[in-house]
């Protein structure tokens, strides 16, 4: 998150949330942290909000009223009576611990933060933050002893790194306010409890979202799909995705009639395209719209994911960056290797 430098982070509580299946404790804590250091104040905010990408938004759900999501009826408790801050934040604690038996879910802080003057949207607004912290990391500590200086072993939190957390934006409560969060300790889907479980949010349905689900659905399917069902190469595969994310960088909406005919071309892969996109969102129960505006701060972040090199053996990389038709496949009989041949007009 950006523009931080002005925010005013005005009350933190810390609880410890252990894991109920291996027996370890709930600790809350009574009172709210006392905040007299303003560099501490400054490292924990910094620590706190530095992590989270604003556009990537996300809504409080639930299968039949979003009131019944715990997370988001103790968030609107908090904006509406700043006074409950920590009786809120006790009840926070304990439904994290109920939703923490996975035999993966580790022992870790739980911060319950509340924030003004934080930028959204084109305006400062009040937020609330739900952080964990999971990871500890070996320090060093030098200290004077007597004439000499001593080092020390001692276990810490790197503040660079955050573990979990999501903010809560007082934005379109009726709605499931506008939420964000991070997940960087466990992304895979068994210990996901903290997204799926504990907070209970689904995606905000806005364009950052849709340009980047697509652009995931794109890489599966030619990864997966594409590559299982037809006679292609890697160098096929290859092209495929460059015109996907050509298609994204160079267009302002997206539209999947115009998608089909200028990067899938065939017609019996368009439809075993559409039938993998069907399964695609229904895994993930979400929907794609055949049409919305294309979000580049999106398109950026997965083109990191679209790798356009062909490894040959150990020896050579080829980065292939269009014009599959310069680019000739065959066998050699003689050493028995296979190659490839590329066509070019000059040398740089």
């Amino acid at each position: 998150m950006t523009g931080i430098e002005g925010v005013s982070l005005d009350k933190v509580i810390v609880h410890k949330v252990g894991n109920p299946a291996r027996f370890e404790a709930l600790k809350l804590s009574a009172q709210p942290l006392t905040l007299n250091d303003e560099v501490v104040r400054a490292m924990l905010t910094r620590y706190f909000l530095h992590a989270f990408n604003e556009n990537e938004l996300y809504r409080f759900a639930h299968l039949s009223d979003v009131n019944l999501n715990e997370v988001y009826r103790y968030a609107g408790q908090i904006f509406e009576e700043p006074a409950s801050f920590a009786e809120q934040s006790h009840l926070l604690a304990r439904f994290l611990y109920s939703k923490s038996t996975h035999v993966k879910v580790k022992e870790g802080e739980l911060y319950v933060a509340l924030f003004s003057n934080i930028p959204f949207e084109g305006v400062e607004t009040t937020a609330l933050g739900i952080f964990k912290s999971e990871s500890r990391e070996t320090f060093l500590k030098v200290f004077p002893h007597g004439q000499n200086l001593e080092i020390a072993q001692e276990e810490g939190i790197n503040i660079n790194k955050l573990d979990k957390g999501c903010i809560v934006f007082k934005s379109n409560a009726g709605e499931g306010y506008k939420v964000c969060t991070v997940d960087t300790a466990n992304k895979q889907n068994d210990t996901q409890y903290w997204v799926n479980d504990f907070l209970q949010i689904e995606p905000y349905g806005n364009s950052y979202h849709n340009t980047d689900k697509y652009l995931g659905l794109c890489k599966n399917f030619v990864n997966n799909e594409y590559a299982e069902k037809f006679e292609v190469n890697k160098s096929d595969q290859i092209e495929m995705l460059n015109r996907s994310i050509d298609y994204f960088k160079t267009k302002e909406q997206f539209n999947i009639q115009e998608f089909a005919s200028e990067v899938i071309h065939h017609p019996e892969v368009v439809d075993t395209f559409m039938n993998y996109k069907k399964d695609f969102e229904a895994s993930r129960n979400f929907e794609i719209p055949d049409e919305f505006d294309i979000h580049l701060s999106a398109v950026k972040k997965q083109q990191k994911a679209f790798k356009s090199v062909l490894k040959l053996d150990k020896n050579f990389h080829v980065y292939i960056h269009g014009r599959r038709d310069l680019m000739e496949k065959g066998y050699d009989e003689m050493t028995g290797k296979k190659y490839y041949k590329i066509y070019f007009d000059e040398e740089h």
